[in-house]
């Protein structure tokens, strides 16, 4: 663990002796922990790195790396943890995360650039350039637009459709057009569902109008013009760079490593893997408003329209709220809101076994990121006590807090527990289990297999054999999904065969109880008996 910078001002009145002291101690600092600082009137590094490494281990999280930039600089960088659970190798600022959603902010950032370009515009229909693009009524996959994309207010609901892509080997233009099969939760552009299927379609549109793809793109445009040299957008090139966080599944509380997931086909949603050191760069780009050095890479007129508001959320202005927000909204890559006064721009991001953030204060030129290796994660306990302490509000124990907000929302849900209650014991399935065999076919998806091997049902999915699982009966025509692999949003789950009126099996309904891959989606039909 790196003790960051403090460099405090001095006093009026010290001697010039103790000026020289004072130099040559900031000097040695300076040069062991190779961090480099400026004055801090408003937050003590020295605090905020004793809190981090307390809350890292009050949350119980493997690993975490915090980086914090005021006025173009990198002031603090803490990395607390380890690498992997179980091994003793720690992070630094060069360690490399996924970090997910938050790759979102460089499409809207490349798609800036093309509309500059004159190639796009903002309000261009999705069709001119992706003529398949069909959602569930034909005159809303008309009139969708590029930031009808990129705002989430197309009509789907939050995560929908995220069970086509998740561990699947389909293409983004497979994936896509899957999309007219997904369910409409709101009128258009009447609400808000965060769609990551809108921004794979965005990926493509990027790749359609320049012919290139979106890693190809975000590496030309973004992140070798910054210096960012160690990010990367597929986890192939990890093992080339090292240095890399392991991803943790969280179960029976406790980390349990878990393998790398490669989401570079969706890497407009959420594909880039990158470190404190490189986002640190992105921040002081975004927070210079697009300019990097004497080249204009983003316009005022592009800043502006990604950190507009697009689509707003309800705030209570009734009650005090934690914040003293008085709105908050989806921008374009961005989410928005006031804080204390001030503008706060930023992201989040969730992969598997990863939870990151992204804050900026632009007003007070002041940028936090958060990247750690686990699923209980204090990304905004760290970001908030950081801006507090910058802005001089008063301080909270946001760690403290959000933690035990974290763990009663935990006790609280009991959609697992209730459903193992619920098991009827001693039940018999109603038919012979090679009635069960067969495959099933999906709209959103394709074919997923049940099998009989060695007198036991498995299951396999055409395009994600990661979800591969054994069967085993629960009760009735009801069997409980045992995964092969363990897998960071879901554990539990069942399957039940439906049945025509004389048994003859005719599909599947699931339930896997998480909040983020929707498999109750699939509605997968039987549509070939097996041969078992």
């Amino acid at each position: 663990m790196k003790n960051p910078l403090i460099m405090k001002q001095l006093k009026p009145g010290i001697t010039d002796k103790m000026k020289k002291l004072s130099i040559l101690f900031a000097a040695f600092v300076f040069v062991t922990t190779g961090i480099s600082g400026q004055a801090v009137s408003k937050a003590d590094l020295k605090q905020l790195d004793e809190y981090y490494a307390r809350m890292v281990e009050d949350w119980d999280i493997p690993g975490a790396s915090i980086g914090i930039v005021k006025d173009g600089e990198m002031i603090f960088s803490g990395n607390y943890g380890v690498l992997e659970e179980g091994k003793d190798a720690g992070p630094d600022k060069n360690t490399l995360y996924a970090i997910a959603s938050n790759s979102k902010a460089f499409t809207t950032a490349i798609i800036g650039m093309l509309v500059q370009e004159g190639k796009l515009d903002w309000n261009d229909k999705v069709k001119k350039y992706l003529p398949y693009f069909e959602l569930y009524d034909p005159w809303v996959s008309h009139e969708v637009t590029v930031r009808d994309l990129l705002c989430h207010r197309v009509g789907l609901g939050t995560f929908s459709g995220d069970v086509i892509w998740y561990k699947s080997d389909l293409t983004a233009e497979e994936i896509i057009k899957r999309v007219k099969f997904l369910p409409k939760a709101f009128d258009f552009r009447s609400g808000y569902g965060y769609s990551n299927v809108m921004y794979v379609t965005a990926g493509e549109l990027i790749r359609k109008t320049t012919g290139k793809t979106w890693s190809e793109n975000v590496k030309e445009r973004i992140l070798t013009p910054l210096g960012m040299d160690r990010t990367i957008t597929t986890p192939n090139d990890l093992e080339e760079k090292g240095n890399f966080a392991t991803p943790h599944a969280r179960e029976n509380e406790s980390n349990i490593p878990i393998a790398w997931e490669n989401w570079e086909t969706v890497g407009a949603t959420g594909g880039i893997i990158s470190s404190v050191a490189d986002i640190s760069k992105w921040m002081i780009f975004n927070l210079d408003h697009g300019i990097l050095g004497n080249d204009t890479l983003l316009t005022p007129e592009t800043r502006n329209m990604v950190w507009t508001p697009h689509n707003n959320f309800l705030v209570d202005h009734t009650t005090q709220n934690d914040f003293n927000r008085h709105f908050r909204a989806y921008g374009l890559g961005w989410d928005l809101s006031d804080y204390h006064g001030h503008l706060r721009v930023g992201h989040t991001g969730a992969y598997d076994g990863m939870i990151t953030a992204v804050t900026l204060i632009p007003d007070e030129n002041l940028g936090i990121v958060v990247l750690t290796n686990g699923m209980k994660s204090p990304i905004m306990a760290a970001t908030y006590y950081a801006i507090d302490r910058f802005l001089g509000l008063e301080t909270r124990d946001w760690s403290a807090e959000y933690l035990e907000s974290l763990n009663s929302r935990q006790r609280e849900d009991t959609r697992i527990s209730e459903r193992k209650e619920k098991r009827v014991p001693d039940t018999r399935p109603s038919v012979e289990l090679k009635e069960y065999t067969g495959i099933y076919y999906s709209d959103i998806y394709g074919e997923i297999k049940i099998n009989l091997e060695s007198g036991r049902l498995r299951m396999a999915f055409e395009h994600s054999p990661n979800l591969a699982a054994a069967l085993n009966h629960w009760h009735y025509d009801v069997w409980e999904i045992q995964w092969d692999n363990k897998h960071a949003w879901f554990s539990f789950g069942t399957i039940k065969f439906n049945m025509d009126n004389n048994l003859k099996v005719t599909g599947m309904d699931f339930d896997v109880p998480n909040n983020d891959i929707f498999f109750e989606e699939l509605k997968p039909f039987k549509v070939e008996s097996g041969n078992n």
